[in-house]
């Protein structure tokens, strides 16, 4: 078996599932029990809280744990527009999104907020100097993805952050879920208020995730309840879901000092062996795009007939974001940058982790030579 498709989820490390047993059998209190047993879950949990914002570089009482990256960019934009609205009622965000930050925009302006959507340029790249251009007096969220999980773009977050400090009204959130583990982000250094992160994408387990906020910056909570994570997310804690988090963050932090460059000599070879196969277009850019993330089109070709044929042969590969695939739609992120439907209804992405190998990228372009030059014979 070949999996190319770690954007839509990561195979979970042994030790992340190995830590997440141990935590729910021999730490299984709720955190907030006064008794020893209580004490001992909210130390592990602590524990994880601090080691979470050592390897990211931010301050203990800024991390949160959620359920993930969805949960994190509502909390993020509907806790923002909810605590700020007597300052303003105005979010921009780029027009190629994660569904849960367009969705979620959508739902506040259905509530009378007003909502500015960036286009991307053929790099699948929003212009800083657009952003800016954008923002206005009552502008009180910006919310820009790091990497673009469909292509792989990188989004120039520290030219945007930078150009923010001189709007203090206006908070800045990431949507951080594709990025993290695989591009190097410094939330400090470039200005970022709000930022999310979903563990199973770098091999955690699903239904765990963090929400990075800035100290000082207070968020209506989403949940009504008790005070758990300091009231920005109410409910009993999921102690062994944080640990396994915890420790998920930092053998992936690991593997990415490590095999970042061997996951890039990969990325290459693939769109080397893309670009010499007939019809074949490539999406993503040649340059600022992430390491792991190569996405491409065969014009005439239904994206849902690839991924089956190279299920097929045993490889998995996605068509759009995993949270949209089976609607059937073009890729609204391919549309934007070339415009052309035939490309944004055909689109593939492969997307690697730390663990594929040269191998199984030769494998893959030689079956899908094999596949094309079979499709084409049918059509002809």
């Amino acid at each position: 078996m070949i999996y190319f498709d770690n954007s839509a989820t990561t195979l979970p490390y042994k030790e992340v599932i190995d830590s997440f047993t141990q935590s729910s059998t021999k730490f299984f209190g709720n955190p907030s029990s006064l008794h020893g047993i209580g004490a001992s879950a909210e130390k592990l949990m602590s524990m994880a809280r601090k080691q979470i914002a050592s390897i990211l570089k931010v301050e203990e009482q800024e991390i949160y744990f959620t359920s993930g990256g969805t949960e994190g960019n509502n909390i993020s934009i509907k806790g923002t527009a909810l605590a700020f609205k007597q300052r303003g009622k105005h979010i921009v965000i780029s027009g190629v999104e994660h569904a849960s930050v367009k969705e979620a925009c959508k739902q506040l302006r259905d509530e009378g907020f007003e909502l500015t959507i960036i286009p991307v340029g053929p790099e699948g790249r929003v212009s800083a100097e657009d952003v800016v251009g954008a923002l206005r007096d009552d502008t009180i969220l910006v919310s820009i993805m790091h990497v673009n999980n469909e292509v792989g773009s990188i989004q120039p977050i520290e030219e945007i952050g930078t150009e923010l400090k001189r709007f203090p009204k206006a908070l800045f959130h990431v949507d951080n879920v594709q990025g993290i583990t695989k591009v190097p982000l410094d939330f400090k250094k470039a200005g970022i208020d709000l930022c999310s992160m979903s563990g199973h994408k770098f091999h955690g387990l699903k239904g765990t995730g963090i929400l990075y906020i800035r100290e000082g910056i207070a968020l209506s909570p989403l949940f009504s309840g008790g005070s758990q994570e300091r009231r920005v997310r109410s409910g009993t804690e999921n102690v062994a879901g944080a640990v396994s988090l915890a420790k998920a963050l930092r053998l992936s932090t690991e593997r990415m000092a490590s095999d970042l460059a061997k996951m890039s000599q990969i990325q290459q070879y693939l769109r080397e062996g893309l670009n010499r196969l007939e019809g074949v277009v490539v999406n993503t850019p040649a340059h600022l795009a992430a390491p792991h993330i190569l996405n491409f089109s065969v014009p005439g070709v239904k994206s849902e007939v690839l991924v089956h044929a190279l299920e097929e042969k045993e490889i998995y590969v996605s068509t759009t974001s995993a949270c949209s695939s089976k609607k059937k739609a073009v890729s609204d992120t391919i549309l934007m940058m070339t415009g052309d439907e035939a490309l944004a209804a055909s689109s593939i992405r492969v997307s690697l982790s730390y663990d594929n190998t040269i191998q199984q990228a030769e494998t893959f372009i030689r079956s899908l030579k094999d596949i094309l030059e079979k499709l084409q014979e049918v059509m002809r």
